[in-house]
């Protein structure tokens, strides 16, 4: 919810002004029960009904399987549409910066660990998506303070290689199709390496800049003091002076 009257939002709507006239205030409020906040919550209850439908029957009964892929591909898509809904719709809450990469993170790593219990997926292909999502995400909190490290194209393109890729695996393929996934799943993971670089690249750049802007700053604060104590000096001076004649 955008654009609430402060009268909507519990007060009065307007405050006095100098001259006593009115001014009405106007309070940019997103309220938690919104649209992009549903589809989050949505796609975390999908984590474990995803996994409870993709061990059943031992996790090998393609049926159940099926199942388990139309989950996957359910928070996928509300993982595209949430993150616009809020950016367009400004229904951007705290809830949701914390929720949705969670989300995001906990019903891809829960295919892959999954997938690899399975047998179906190499565990070191599951360990270099994860360790890169988990550095990633960390090292974008060690930066933070310096600005933010924005999602890139190859960003993008990762995640969709990643639900493609882990999409197929849930499918019980056979075939050309099995082939097929296993390449989907090779772009997905030089995607991964290659757009992890790139984040530790920028995470770098902005650190550095950050600090030097920071020290600038710190340097610029201390000519700035000691500008004003020479000029207090002066005027201190110039009084005695003036007291003597």
């Amino acid at each position: 919810m955008t654009g609430v009257p402060a009268s909507a939002a519990g007060g009065t709507g307007a405050k006095p002004a100098p001259g006593g006239k009115r001014v009405a205030v106007v309070v940019d409020q997103a309220s938690l029960w919104n649209i992009a906040n549903i589809l989050t919550m949505v796609r975390l209850v999908l984590v474990p009904a995803f996994v409870l439908l993709l061990l059943q029957e031992g996790g090998y009964d393609p049926v159940w399987r099926a199942w388990a892929w139309a989950a996957f591909a359910v928070a996928m898509i509300t993982d595209i549409f949430d993150g616009h809904l809020a950016r367009t719709y400004n229904l951007v809450t705290d809830f949701g910066k914390i929720a949705d990469p969670i989300a995001d993170k906990a019903i891809m790593g829960a295919a892959l660990v999954c997938l690899s219990a399975l047998g179906d997926l190499p565990w070191w292909v599951t360990g270099v998506i994860l360790f890169r999502e988990l550095g990633i995400t960390l090292m974008r909190f060690w930066v933070i303070r310096h600005g933010v490290i924005p999602a890139s194209r190859g960003g993008k393109m990762k995640t969709l290689a990643q639900g493609t890729a882990a999409g197929m695996y849930v499918l019980a393929l056979t075939g050309p199709l099995a082939t097929l996934r296993f390449w989907v799943m090779v772009l997905a993971v030089v995607l991964t390496v290659l757009t992890g670089l790139d984040y530790v690249r920028q995470a770098i750049v902005l650190r550095r800049r950050g600090l030097a802007a920071e020290r600038a700053a710190a340097r610029s604060a201390v000519a700035g003091g000691s500008a004003a104590s020479g000029a207090a000096g002066a005027s201190g001076a110039s009084g005695e002076g003036e007291s003597a004649r």
